[in-house]
């Protein structure tokens, strides 16, 4: 009897092995923009009631960069759809990145946001609504997901790991003064430059959300940058802010009430109440 329990129990388990292996594998698709690009994706449908994630690496990187946090998306019940930019990994049909001009309102790097409009309109026609989206980009696309949110302004949540204000002339600033939804910023203090421009696009997505209608989330970290800051700190946060983006809000008691406005650049910029401060911080 006592051999026949241990045989069970260990057919049990080598069945259920293939299962948690397989939790996290997206399926091959490939997204037709309006311009001829045929770009490489992997898409796994979320679970009812959760949100899916558009994935968007940055320079010299590939979808396969977000390996870790697809992995951690899916155990979480959450889909996403990690997109090879155009030029990058097995989108290369059109040319490499290499090869692309690094100047321009209009060069490749601009018009990437063709590659976001493909993916959501990809995510629409499975069903996908804007309530239930979330861009989240890492350095490059970091920018071109902000850019994209000019187009698509409905989409609930955007999140920018390493965001700066420039890059490849990919500016992040316009998109922020027009974005209403709920928005994580992530920077790593150890690189100033992009510590305060991450800064500032903060501020700027503040002041447009306000109080009453969208919601910053703020997060730092010592060292390290985009995908790496991302794997080795903030997966749990992104889990837990995409879950929960705005946190409840906590009322001061009357008699200890205190000025928490926050001074930048001589305009006063009141913290949101879902930011990590202004601080390096490990997570």
């Amino acid at each position: 009897m006592m051999s026949r329990f241990f045989i069970f129990l260990f057919s049990v388990l080598i069945t259920a092995l293939p299962v948690s292996a397989e939790v996290s594998k997206g399926t091959p698709v490939t997204l037709s923009t309006k311009d001829g690009w045929a770009l490489a994706a992997l898409y796994l449908p979320a679970q009812p009631e959760k949100r899916t994630v558009v994935l968007l690496h940055d320079l010299g990187k590939s979808k396969e960069s977000f390996s870790a946090l697809e992995t951690s998306l899916a155990q979480a019940g959450f889909g996403y759809l990690a997109l090879d930019l155009r030029g990058y990994g097995r989108s290369v049909g059109g040319g490499k990145a290499s090869s692309f001009a690094r100047e321009g309102v209009d060069n490749p790097f601009n018009k990437m946001t063709r590659d976001v409009d493909a993916a959501i309109e990809f995510l629409h026609k499975k069903g996908v609504k804007d309530t239930d989206l979330c861009v989240l980009g890492a350095g490059l696309g970091a920018n071109v997901a902000a850019k994209s949110m000019t187009f698509w302004p409905d989409t609930a949540m955007l999140a920018l790991i390493s965001p700066t204000s420039n890059v490849r002339d990919v500016l992040t600033i316009p998109a922020m003064r027009l974005y209403n939804g709920d928005i994580l910023i992530a920077a790593g203090a150890a690189d100033k430059k992009m510590f305060l421009e991450a800064s500032v696009i903060r501020n700027v997505a503040y002041l447009t959300t306000g109080p009453e209608n969208g919601k910053v989330t703020f997060l730092t970290a010592y060292d390290k940058t985009s995908h790496e800051m991302l794997n080795q700190y903030l997966i749990p946060a992104v889990l837990q802010w995409l879950k929960t983006p705005r946190r409840p809000e906590v009322l001061p008691d009357a008699s200890d009430a205190v000025d928490t406005t926050e001074q930048t650049d001589g305009a006063a910029v009141e913290p949101s109440g879902t930011e990590e401060a202004l601080v390096p911080s490990v997570l």
